[in-house]
C-alpha cells in the first residue's frame, strides 16, 4: 500500500512535470513559430487565443466526464493526446491547420489539467496531509526545463518543427507509462452525483480565487516584458528576465508551500499570498529602475504561487469525488488566465500600462479579502502536521 502510494504521488509530480513542458516548449519557440509561417503578431494572438479557449471549452465540460469515468482513465487517454497535439503544432504547414493543431492541443490539456489535479486530490487525501503545492512546482520544473531546452536548441540551430516535434515525440510514450501509476478514485454514490450539479458555494469561492490568482499569473506572462522595457527604459535582455524570475519565485514558494500550509493552514497563507501578491507589485509599478521590478518580481511569484494549488486542493475535499469540484474551480480559474491580458490591454489603450497594470494590486487584495470567507479549519481529509512529515508507511499502518 506504501509503495502503491509513492508511485502515485511520483506519477502525478511527472505529469505536472510533462504538462509544464510540452506547454512551456509551444510557449518559448513561439518567435520561431512566427519566422517558420511569417506570421504577424496579431497572427500569434490568434493562435493563442485558439489554445486557451480550447483548453477552456474542455475544462467547461469536465464535471460530468470526471464524476463518471474518474481522473485516472481521464488522464490515460489525455495525457498522450496532448503529446499528439504537440506533434500536430509541429508540423502544421500553414495558418489554418496551425490553428486547428492549436486548438485540439489546448483541448487535450483542457482534459489534462483537470485530471491531474483530481489525480493529485486523490493522492493527498490517500496520504492524509498537503501535497498539492509539491505536484504544482513540478509545473514549474517542466516550463524551466522547456525554456532551457528551447535555448539549447536554438543554440545548436534548430528548427521550431524540430525542437517542438522531439518533445511531443517524447512526451508520448512518457505519458503512456506514466499512466500507469495513477490511483483510482473512490466511486461516489449515484444519488450524490446527481444531488450535486450545482456544487457547494465553496466550490465557487475557491473558484473566485483561482480566478483572481490565474489573472495576476497571466498578465506577468503578457506584459511584465513590454513594461519593463517601454516603462522603466530596459534593455530588451532584462525586460526578458522579468518572467523566469517570477518563475522562479513561484517554484520555490510551491516546493516549501506544503509545510507552511501544515504549519498556518490555508486560510492563513491565502490571506498572507493576497498581500505580498499586491505589495510586491505594487514595488514592480513603483520601481525606480528596472532590476528592482525584477527583484521585486521574484516575490511577486512567491505571494501569487501557491494560490491555485491549495485552492484546487480544497475544492478536492469539497465533495466526495474530487474531479467534478476541481473541475468547476479550475474552470473559472482558467477563465481569468485568458480575461487577465485581454483586460490589462484594452485599459492600457485607454489610460496607460502602468495605470493598467495597477489591476493586479487591486486582485491581490481581493485575494486576501476572499480567503476570510474560507473555513478556519483544514477539511478532515487533510491532516494539518507538525513539520516533520509523515512517511507514506505510517498512513498505511
Amino acid at each position: 500500500m506504501a509503495r502503491d502510494l509513492r508511485i502515485a504521488r511520483y506519477g502525478a509530480i511527472l505529469t505536472f512535470v510533462m504538462s509544464g513542458l510540452m506547454v512551456g516548449t509551444m510557449t518559448v519557440r513561439i518567435p520561431a513559430l512566427s519566422d517558420k509561417l511569417g506570421l504577424s503578431e496579431s497572427s500569434i494572438g490568434i493562435i493563442l487565443l485558439a489554445w486557451g479557449l480550447g483548453a477552456l471549452v474542455t475544462m467547461q465540460s469536465m464535471r460530468r466526464i470526471m464524476a463518471r469515468a474518474g481522473s485516472k482513465a481521464v488522464l490515460r487517454v489525455g495525457g498522450p493526446l496532448t503529446a499528439l497535439g504537440l506533434v500536430g503544432v509541429a508540423f502544421a504547414p500553414n495558418l489554418p491547420l496551425l490553428l486547428v493543431a492549436a486548438a485540439f492541443f489546448g483541448m487535450a490539456f483542457g482534459v489534462v489539467d483537470i485530471a491531474m489535479n483530481a489525480q493529485g486530490s486523490t493522492v493527498e487525501r490517500a496520504y492524509g496531509r498537503p501535497l498539492m503545492n509539491g505536484m504544482h512546482a513540478g509545473w514549474c520544473v517542466g516550463a524551466i526545463a522547456a525554456g532551457a531546452l528551447g535555448s539549447v536548441s536554438i543554440a545548436l540551430g534548430l528548427s521550431f518543427t524540430a525542437n517542438v516535434a522531439l518533445i511531443g515525440l517524447v512526451s508520448l510514450p512518457a505519458m503512456v507509462l506514466i499512466g500507469r501509476a495513477y490511483l483510482p478514485e473512490a466511486p461516489a454514490p449515484r444519488a450524490a452525483t446527481a444531488a450535486r450539479r450545482r456544487m457547494p458555494p465553496i466550490v465557487y469561492l475557491l473558484g473566485a480565487l483561482m480566478f483572481f490568482a490565474f489573472m495576476v499569473e497571466g498578465t506577468v506572462a503578457d506584459w511584465n516584458g513590454l513594461f519593463m522595457r517601454d516603462e522603466l527604459g530596459a534593455p530588451e535582455a532584462l525586460a526578458a528576465l522579468g518572467y523566469p524570475v517570477f518563475e522562479a519565485g513561484m517554484l520555490v514558494a510551491r516546493v516549501t508551500g506544503d509545510r507552511l500550509r501544515s504549519r498556518f493552514g490555508v486560510r492563513g497563507m491565502l490571506t498572507v499570498s493576497g498581500l505580498a501578491t499586491a505589495g510586491f507589485f505594487l514595488v514592480v509599478l513603483a520601481a525606480p529602475a528596472p532590476l528592482v521590478a525584477v527583484f521585486a518580481m521574484f516575490f511577486v511569484g512567491l505571494g501569487v504561487a501557491t494560490i491555485s494549488p491549495m485552492t484546487l486542493s480544497l475544492a478536492g475535499t469539497a465533495t466526495d469525488n474530487p474531479g467534478p469540484a476541481i473541475a468547476q474551480a479550475g474552470a473559472m480559474g482558467y477563465a481569468g488566465l485568458l480575461l487577465g491580458p485581454v483586460v490589462i490591454g484594452f485599459l492600457s489603450d485607454v489610460t496607460s500600462l502602468r495605470t493598467a497594470l495597477g489591476i493586479t494590486v487591486v486582485l491581490g487584495l481581493l485575494i486576501t479579502v476572499a480567503a476570510r470567507f474560507l473555513p478556519r479549519t483544514e477539511p478532515a481529509t487533510i491532516t494539518v502536521l507538525p513539520p516533520r512529515d509523515r512517511e507514506p508507511a505510517e498512513i498505511a499502518a
